[in-house]
């Protein structure tokens, strides 16, 4: 097991553990710059599958943490990222929700909870700016991900009626 790795994956998921804030997908740009850009424990198309792939499991979608340490240190690399990501978070959201009771009146917690709207949302579009970037390569693959986006912006159809479709365009080789 190689030390220096798994230095590196705790560093930098209890890093951005603490920089989450809005969820884990909020990261996932840091997040592919050093697992695919740094530390190439992945590829472009191994981050965008595991991204994929961590969707649509069941559960949080912080399955990717998981994925992506197993994939630069096996199971020691899994459970380490894992804990990573959720210790420090954990630690923060109950001191400053100890605090923030204390300050339910207070104007500057109602300025905060107005930034960080903007904030959150921000930081998920550059995620998905990233992610668009990891998985399309060419220009069909950017236009199902435009229709895709515009579907789901725009309709109320389940998301996973237009997963599956997307999918099957994939599987018959048309992107």
């Amino acid at each position: 097991m190689n030390i220096r790795t798994l230095v590196q994956i705790f560093l930098l998921f209890s890093s951005l553990s603490i920089l989450s804030i809005g969820g884990g997908n909020t990261v996932l740009p840091e997040m592919h710059k050093k697992a695919v850009g740094s530390y190439h424990w992945l590829t472009d198309k191994q981050f965008a599958d595991v991204f994929a792939i961590s969707q649509a499991a069941p559960g949080p979608s912080i399955l990717i943490v998981t994925m992506i340490g197993y994939k630069a240190a096996g199971i020691t690399g899994a459970v380490l990222a894992t804990i990573a990501m959720m210790i420090p978070a954990g630690i923060l959201v109950y001191i400053v929700s100890r605090v923030w009771e204390h300050a339910k009146n207070s104007p500057a917690r109602k300025a905060v909870e107005k930034g960080f709207a903007p904030l959150t949302v921000g930081l998920i579009l550059a995620s998905a700016w990233i992610m668009s970037k990891a998985a399309d390569h060419d220009w069909r693959a950017y236009l199902l991900t435009g229709i895709c986006t515009a579907i789901f912006s725009t309709t109320k159809i389940n998301p996973l009626l237009i997963v599956a479709a997307a999918g099957l365009i994939g599987w018959l080789g048309w992107v």
